[in-house]
């Protein structure tokens, strides 16, 4: 089990970079893999990102090159860097653990708004 708590959403101009962080407590943080998701208002919840645990990562195709996925295990930490940001980048921010497949564990989110 994993506790998930995220920070750093913010408003921001548009090409801009915010840096989110999701802070974990809890056994084996380190085994699993995590995942960024957003949700914008009347639209359905997206996959952002993803890293497992030996650190590979995906990307969805309207945020790559843009953002980049991180994780520092000795911090319980996971990152995500959003640069060149665009107003359709709007949306509450989750991060979730788990698997690939299944992510059981869920942050209470953290907004983000582009102007």
């Amino acid at each position: 089990h994993v506790q998930l708590v995220e920070s750093g959403g913010a408003t921001v101009q548009a090409g801009g970079p915010l840096r989110l962080s999701c802070t974990a407590s809890g056994d084996s943080y380190e085994h699993y893999c995590m995942g960024w998701f957003r949700q914008a208002p009347g639209k359905e919840l997206e996959g952002v990102a993803s890293i497992d645990s030996d650190g590979e990562t995906t990307y969805a195709d309207s945020v790559k090159g843009r953002f980049t996925i991180s994780r520092n295990n000795a911090k319980n930490t996971l990152y995500l860097q959003l640069n060149a940001l665009k107003t359709e980048d709007t949306a509450m921010y989750y991060c979730a653990g788990g698997s690939l497949t299944d992510f059981p564990y869920w942050g209470q989110g953290t907004q983000v708004t582009v102007s």
